[in-house]
This record gives C-alpha cells, sequence and structure tokens, in this order.
C-alpha cells in the first residue's frame, strides 16, 4: 500500500508539474514573443486615436434652444411634459406593419388548427358550412387580438410641437452622432448639397451644418407634413417670421425632387422609414434616396430590434439587388458602423439583438419638468457610400466596431466587437497579449468606438472557441 501510495503521489505531483510548466510555457511564449509595432497612431494621443467618433454630452445649438423655448412657452399645451412623454415611449415601441402575406400566412394556419380541432370533437353528421362561418369569426377574432394595429403618424400643430418636446434634442444627437463618423474618418469631404427625406424638425439641418456650415450651399428638406414644415422653419427663425434664418440654403417641399438624375453629396433619412408601412415601399423609398446619392447615404432609426431590422433589409436591398434603370453605376458599400458586408452577426446568434449605439444629450427643459442631467440616445444607424472606404488601411491592422460597453479592469479590457470578418467576439485585451499602444487605445475607447486589432493565427483560434463557449 505504501508503495502504491508513494508511486500514486509521484504520478501527482508530475502532472501538477507538467501542468506548472505548460502554464508557465504558454505564458512565456505570450509574453516574450516581440508584437510588430505599427504606427498607426500618427502622434495622435490614444484618447483620440482614429477609431474614437464618440461624443461627450451633446447640447442643441443656442440659437436652436432659444427658439424651441420660445415655441414651449407659447404654447397653450398645459399637460405638455406628459403628453411628450407618452409620445416618446409610444414612438419607441412603435413596430412595422404586418405584411399582407404574413397574415394571410397566419389565418390560413389558424383556419387549420380550429378545423383540425373541431373534427376531433365531432362524432357525427354535422352543417359543414355552419361551422366554417363559425371557424373563420373564430379566425378574426384571434387575429385582432393577436396583430398589431399599425397607423400612420399624422402631426397637426398642436402634435407638432408636442414631438418637438419630446424628439428634438434625442433626433439631434444621434443625428450627429452619425455624421461625425463621417467628419472623423473623412476629413476631405465637405459636402455643398444635402437632402433630408423626412425632416420634420429640420435636426439634420442643423447637425450637418455644426459639422460642415462653411460648405452647405443647398439644404432641401422634404417632409408631407405641412404643420411639421412650418415649425421646422419656426426653428430656424428663432420663431420670428420677420427674421432671417440661423441657417440660410434651407428649402423645404412635400415631395422629393422628380428628376433621378439630380444627385445631393449627402442624403439622410432620420427615424422615417419605420414610418412607411410595406417593406415594398421601404425598399422603393431606399433606392430611390440611393438615385439621388453622389457620397454618402445615412440611415438612422430607433436603437429597437424593428429599427435594426429596417436598416438591415436596406442594407441588404443596396447590396444585393440591382436597379432596372441605373443613372450611377459606382456600387454601394457600407461605411459605417459594419466592418464588413456579410449578414449581420446579431441577427443570426443564439440571442438575437439589435445593433445599436449611445449617445448622451442635455434635454429641452420643459415646464414644470426642469431637467438638468443627461439622457441617453439609443439608435442604430447605417452609412453606405459610393466612394468606398475612406479609413486609411494600415497592413496587418484590423479595425473592429466596438458594440458594447467597454469594461476597464485592472490591467485588462473587457470589449465586444464585430470585425472584418463578420463576427462577434469578446475580446480581453491586455499589453501582453496586444501591444501598449492597443491596449491604451482600448481604455480610452468607447461603445460605438472602432478598435484597431493586431491578431495572430493562434489568438484568433482562442478567441473563436471563447465566443463559442459564451454563445451556448
Amino acid at each position: 500500500m505504501a508503495n502504491m501510495a508513494s508511486r500514486s503521489y509521484s504520478v501527482c505531483v508530475l502532472c501538477r508539474r507538467s501542468g506548472f510548466v505548460r502554464m508557465l510555457m504558454r505564458g512565456m511564449s505570450t509574453s516574450a514573443q516581440p508584437q510588430p509595432q505599427i504606427d498607426f497612431l500618427k502622434g495622435v494621443p490614444h484618447k483620440r486615436h482614429p477609431g474614437v467618433t464618440n461624443l461627450k454630452t451633446l447640447r442643441l445649438p443656442e440659437e436652436l434652444q432659444a427658439a424651441a423655448q420660445i415655441i414651449i412657452q407659447d404654447s397653450k399645451e398645459r399637460q405638455l411634459p406628459e403628453r411628450a412623454q407618452k409620445l416618446s415611449q409610444y414612438l419607441w415601441s412603435r413596430k412595422r406593419a404586418v405584411e399582407d402575406s404574413a397574415l394571410r400566412k397566419k389565418a390560413v394556419s389558424l383556419e387549420r388548427e380550429y378545423w383540425n380541432e373541431a373534427m376531433e370533437k365531432i362524432t357525427g353528421e354535422f352543417d359543414e358550412e355552419a361551422l366554417d362561418n363559425k371557424i373563420r369569426r373564430k379566425v378574426l377574432t384571434e387575429l385582432k387580438k393577436t396583430t398589431y394595429h399599425w397607423t400612420p403618424m399624422k402631426y397637426d400643430e398642436e402634435v407638432a410641437v408636442v414631438y418637438m418636446a419630446a424628439r428634438l434634442a434625442g433626433g439631434y444627437a444621434a443625428v450627429r452622432r452619425a455624421l461625425n463618423e463621417i467628419k472623423k474618418r473623412d476629413p476631405a469631404f465637405a459636402p455643398h448639397s444635402l437632402l433630408d427625406f423626412g425632416s420634420g424638425l429640420g435636426t439634420v439641418v442643423w447637425a450637418a451644418h455644426s459639422h460642415w456650415a462653411e460648405s452647405l450651399k443647398e439644404m432641401i428638406c422634404v417632409d408631407s407634413s405641412g404643420p411639421m414644415n412650418i415649425l421646422a422653419e419656426r426653428l430656424l427663425r428663432g420663431d420670428d417670421e420677420k427674421a432671417q434664418p440661423h441657417i440660410k440654403h434651407v428649402y423645404f417641399r412635400h415631395f422629393l425632387p422628380v428628376s433621378p438624375k439630380v444627385q445631393f453629396d449627402l442624403v439622410v433619412s432620420a427615424f422615417t422609414l419605420s414610418e412607411l408601412q410595406s417593406v415594398k415601399d421601404r425598399e422603393e423609398a431606399v433606392f430611390t434616396l440611393w438615385r439621388k446619392t453622389s457620397s454618402y447615404l445615412v440611415l438612422i432609426e430607433n436603437g429597437t430590434m424593428e429599427g435594426h431590422q429596417i436598416l438591415m433589409e436596406a442594407r441588404d436591398s443596396l447590396l444585393t439587388k440591382q436597379e432596372k434603370m441605373v443613372h450611377d453605376p459606382r456600387p454601394a458599400s457600407v461605411f459605417a458602423p459594419c466592418p464588413h458586408e456579410r449578414t449581420c452577426p446579431k441577427l443570426t446568434g443564439h440571442r438575437v439583438l439589435p445593433c445599436n449605439f449611445v449617445q448622451l444629450y442635455q434635454p429641452v427643459s420643459l415646464p414644470r419638468f426642469p431637467n438638468n442631467s443627461p439622457q441617453r440616445e439609443k439608435f442604430s444607424y447605417l452609412i453606405l457610400t459610393r466612394s468606398g472606404s475612406q479609413q486609411e488601411e494600415t497592413e496587418g491592422l484590423d479595425w473592429a466596431r466596438l458594440v458594447a460597453p467597454v469594461l476597464r479592469r485592472s490591467r485588462h479590457v473587457h470589449c465586444h466587437t464585430c470585425g472584418s470578418d463578420g463576427e462577434l467576439k469578446h475580446l480581453v485585451v491586455t499589453t501582453s497579449k496586444y501591444t501598449k499602444d492597443i491596449y491604451r487605445c482600448a481604455r480610452n475607447s468607447e461603445w460605438g468606438d472602432q478598435l484597431p486589432l493586431l491578431q495572430t493565427e493562434e489568438e484568433d483560434e482562442e478567441e473563436g472557441v471563447q465566443n463559442q463557449s459564451d454563445s451556448e
């Protein structure tokens, strides 16, 4: 027994030693191998590395803020704060209209189910016509109870002011953040013309003006709502009809320009595609906007599953479908936020989640509800370009998008990324596994930024295994 015990003890010691040696060698192989040094910073501090596109807490331009306050004070709506909050919640929870084909498919399925249930209970003769009518009524009742009842938004003068109180600051923040992606990564871009489809309060004009005030010479705002166009113009003039607009060369229209050959340097549609009733309507609108795009097309929606899926519909249409009449043959390519043109990995995993981002902003103050604390605007966006990627490519460097909050810990940083291979990864960034520059960039990055990465084949394999276990 003593010999057996000593033999087993020696085996255990050898096992422990071999495990320790493997761990030691693994650590040495990771830290001892020199990481390649790539000068992607170009002398820029880590906190402003090329992938940083997030903005600090945004405030409305002073002129816009002042005009909004005047309109709110002059409003006769006593329940403005309550109505604004209610409208904001309604718009956030809004879903797409159910397609006719999906409704018919569901009706057929229910009818078959009810017929099977009825036939199991019937033993003798029965009135087939009466039973058929009964089942049809039952199907209609069930469809009415379970189907989302989509209705188009209609804005009169009163509702437009409520919408302004609810969405002016948040909408401006989302657009400003999305446009900053272009401003940061393509500094040479200086648009002369802008088309805003579904312009609403004109927040796109204000946001674009904050980036390209000197170059913009023509801005067309298209919205079918007359009261909304009037309110947007009041905001531009500081609610003074005789005053000059704070931003010049802005023109309001009820319809898009007819000629397919007229193009604009920058085309934006913010929170508008979700107001179109069917997939066909949205696809036609997207192709129309793309025909009118000479450089960048920017699409923005709520950061919900509905908003994200609407943007992915648009992305897939422009990347995979071809129009019959093509006036500009330059193809579409994804500029942001996706670092790839494959299927969105957030829609194919075990947990289907929206790809969204957050921008802090200072809300509009409302009567009886003075709010000085920053709010979070959660949004999804898509930028397509005819010019290809404008990001400076560095050999051996890959830019991944941070798709979740960055978790900073002692000597390591947790980063959830979407890479150029179309895969979601959970990276633990350290100075030994990556480089000191990349580690410091990770610590200074935020959700929505791009992260520069150097990866060896061994690291890629380990990350893929960890990803698989995380998803399970």
